[in-house]
């Protein structure tokens, strides 16, 4: 039986780039929906949500980062931005919003493919199989994460919505109770290749993280700050193998 196509939006209004590429990747079995910029991105969202974005961040109208804050917040897609070389400013803001990798233009499509796949395989896309140890629910502090659906619930059972990045950096900590993860480690963790250029991206995502399971993230008791070496999850974990039902 065959596997689903990964389907993928590629939203890009410079067409010499965006209709090759649609073809380049539609040869290398994806299902690709072209957008020409962010408002003709959401009407296609509204017909059919993909696995994966590709976005220009310089746009007419609306821009790629607040397009991908939407995509971020509203459909917990993954991101990857195509940039132009002299925008760095604008790859960091992406990252710190939560985008998952970025590429330069001009870019091996090659080197696109191999970016869409890592980043597919960091946001568990698939099928999963029976369950088994590696797909043990997390429980903390009375908070509970399942690793595979990434639904967060809190203590009273309410889900929680979290994006790709906040996703990736809570399963570093909840796979490294207790132990001090610092800035190198996490970015690695969470965002892989370049990250560590972006020192500052991590304190942003681990700001957003306390603003959705602290009491008060501003005297935070669960992600504490360890100064001069980064961060420590504070409090036990346990792991639980669902039932087969």
């Amino acid at each position: 039986m065959n596997e689903p196509q990964v389907k993928l939006l590629l939203v890009d209004d410079e067409a010499s780039l965006r209709e090759p590429l649609a073809e380049y990747l539609s040869r290398q079995g994806f299902a690709v929906e072209q957008a020409a910029d962010a408002s003709k991105a959401r009407t296609a969202l509204q017909d059919d949500i993909p696995d994966l974005v590709l976005l220009d961040i310089m746009m007419p109208g609306e821009d790629g980062i607040s397009l991908c804050r939407h995509l971020i917040e509203a459909q917990n897609l993954p991101v990857i931005f195509l940039t132009a070389k002299g925008e760095a400013t604008d790859r960091i803001v992406g990252l710190e919003v939560g985008a998952d990798d970025y590429v330069v233009k001009p870019f091996e499509p090659r080197e696109l493919v191999a970016r869409i796949r890592s980043v597919l395989r960091r946001a568990n896309k698939g099928a999963p199989a029976a369950p088994k140890e590696t797909d043990a629910h997390y429980a903390f502090d009375g908070w509970k994460l399942d690793p595979l659906k990434r639904r967060l619930t809190d203590p009273e059972g309410t889900v929680v919505p979290v994006s790709s990045a906040e996703f990736r950096l809570l399963l570093a900590f909840l796979d490294h109770p207790r132990q001090v993860l610092d800035r190198d480690r996490l970015l690695d963790m969470v965002q892989g290749r370049e990250a560590h250029l972006f020192d500052r991206a991590v304190d942003n995502q681990v700001s957003r993280l306390r603003r959705k399971i602290e009491q008060d993230s501003r005297d935070p008791k669960l992600i504490q700050t360890v100064w001069g070496g980064g961060y420590r999850l504070a409090c036990d974990v346990r792991r639980i193998v669902p039932s087969v039902d």
